[in-house]
């Protein structure tokens, strides 16, 4: 019998694949899509997340960068805080799923091109896309069907306006080896470093407007990239994302899919690799209701910074203090980005 049937093949879903094939473990992935997988996403890999992926013997390709500086949008006011661990990496999400993928199948496990819908449970399998495993690893995304299923998807939060991302590249020389993170009073644009030549812009925001509208509440930004745009446009959200548990009987979640904040804080990449680790862990030790615990243990300071930021950004009179603070108090600035790094 299949020990793990994962439901999806982006970055979280693989490096749980990877790790149960390290660990022993029959693992098959059910994936529709061909690789490579693309979505809109930050492409900015903390050196956490740069670690595990060595861990698991999965070279990918990018541009370093060094740690993170943020902007006043209105004033050009700057704060830095450096990365003491290691740089972080830039990396098309493309070539990180190809990576991803590419190593799995040197581990010898099986993506099949099916989806999965409809979950049944038994006392000691769990049955999915005409496939019957010891446990199901649902690592489906943002909008997971799977958890929407069971029935887990936690209410969205009232009076909390919904926040969107949209992402672009641009064929620009990187002018930083710093992630630049401006701040408007109604979004924040995102400049990570993915190659010699070019750079991915993201944009976080509330407003449901094109990229180039809200781009141009950033206009030294704007008048920088003009013309150099060659990707379209990719969106995702809404982000906040609820999950009321992380195992349910047999199936078990990692990734977005496990519940998501926001990608304010760019460390979406490192708890889901992280996860995937203690997920199999706690299945291979036969104490799968243990993985809950982890991951709310792992994903503590990521949840409280995050939480934090909105619950500062969504406060007109607190929201334009933010990077004047932070250059204010660097070491405490420095320090935030180095508990997650």
């Amino acid at each position: 019998m299949i020990d793990l049937l994962i439901a999806g093949g982006g970055p979280a879903g693989l490096a749980t694949a990877i790790h149960g094939a390290l660990a022993g473990l029959e693992v098959v992935v059910a994936e529709p899509r061909p690789t490579p997988i693309d979505k809109a996403c930050g492409e900015g890999l903390m050196p956490g997340a740069v670690r595990r992926l060595g861990e698991l013997g999965v070279p990918v390709a990018g541009q370093p960068f060094r740690g993170i500086r943020y902007v006043d949008g209105v004033n050009g006011l700057r704060a830095e805080g450096l990365f003491r661990s290691g740089p972080g990496l830039g990396a098309r999400r493309t070539d990180l799923q190809a990576a991803l993928a590419e190593r799995a199948a040197q581990l010898g496990v099986q993506v099949l091109p099916q989806r999965v819908d409809q979950v049944r449970q038994g006392v000691d399998h769990v049955t999915a896309a005409g496939l019957t495993a010891r446990y199901l690893v649902a690592a489906d995304g943002l909008h997971s069907p799977v958890r929407r299923g069971l029935g887990l998807s936690a209410p969205a939060t009232p009076r909390r306006p919904a926040r969107y991302g949209l992402r672009r590249h641009f064929a620009v020389e990187p002018w930083s080896d710093l992630v630049e993170v401006h701040w408007s009073a109604r979004c924040e644009a995102y400049i990570t470093p993915l190659a010699p030549d070019r750079i991915g812009v993201a944009v976080l925001t509330t407003d449901q407007a094109p990229f180039d509208e809200q781009l141009a509440r950033f206009p030294h930004l704007a008048d920088r990239l003009t013309g150099y745009a060659d990707t379209p446009v990719r969106g995702a959200g809404p982000l906040r994302q609820g999950a009321r548990v992380r195992v349910a009987g047999r199936v078990l979640f990692v990734g977005d899919a496990a519940g998501y904040v926001d990608a304010l804080t760019g460390e979406g990449l490192t708890l889901a690799v992280t996860a995937a680790g203690e997920l199999v862990r706690c299945v291979k030790a036969g104490r799968p209701q243990a993985y809950e615990q982890a991951w709310r243990d792992l994903s503590r300071s990521y949840r409280a910074l995050t939480e934090s930021l909105l619950w500062a950004r969504r406060r007109p009179r607190l929201a334009p203090r933010i990077v004047p603070l932070a250059a204010r108090l660097p070491r405490v600035f420095t320090g935030a980005v180095n508990l997650l790094a």
